[in-house]
């Protein structure tokens, strides 16, 4: 695929990302999609089979963005800490960019069940997430600070409460709480990852 063609797509993928969000995802048209992008429905379906076609890469493109960020976030650590703040941090991104994906992807998971293409994305977008927890669970194994969590059910722990926190934040719709629910969620993880709560007790 050559440069133009790549930014194309791209261009009309953000403009989906956009225009699902605003109208959803059962009501927004591949004409909805190309007046948002601001090309002609023909460019739109030059690029792109049908609208399932757009939505189908719509999920891939935008998890695979995500993950990209949040692998790249933990990266530039070293400790297993710094680690898990940086993936926290980077999930948290903006409260509008965080609703804008969330609306979305909300309605992609809904729909999952009944399309094996959807839900054949996201478990590859979980399975990357989870190498994520993986990375900084085994980081912190090594120094001695999480030394008493399973590392793969950690993995799986990690993104759930990512998600979790996220989508109840969604659904208050009060973006001042977007800050509270981020550092809550860090720090009942480094609660749970430490076994805080047990030696509490």
């Amino acid at each position: 695929m050559s440069e133009l063609a790549a930014k194309r797509r791209n261009q009309i993928l953000r403009a989906a990302l956009q225009a699902v969000s605003d109208k959803g995802f059962d009501s927004v048209t591949l004409q909805d999609i190309a007046d948002y992008a601001e090309v002609s429905k023909g460019v739109t379906s030059y690029y792109f089979n049908n609208k399932e076609d757009v939505l189908c890469h719509l999920l891939e493109w935008v998890t695979e963005r995500i993950y990209q960020h949040e692998y790249a976030a933990i990266q530039m650590q070293t400790t297993a800490l710094q680690k898990l703040k940086a993936c926290v941090n980077a999930a948290f991104t903006t409260p509008d960019e965080n609703k804008r994906f969330y609306r979305v992807y909300l309605e992609f998971l809904a729909k999952a069940s009944r399309n094996p293409r959807y839900r054949q994305i996201n478990d590859h977008f979980y399975e990357n997430c989870w190498s994520l927890g993986t990375e900084i669970v085994s980081v912190g194994k090594s120094e001695g600070i999480f030394s008493e969590v399973d590392i793969n059910k950690a993995a799986i722990t990690i993104r759930a409460l990512i998600d979790g926190c996220l989508i109840q934040w969604l659904m208050r719709d009060k973006d001042e709480l977007h800050e509270y629910y981020r550092d809550t969620c860090y720090d009942t993880l480094v609660n749970y990852l430490t076994n805080k709560h047990e030696n509490d007790l």
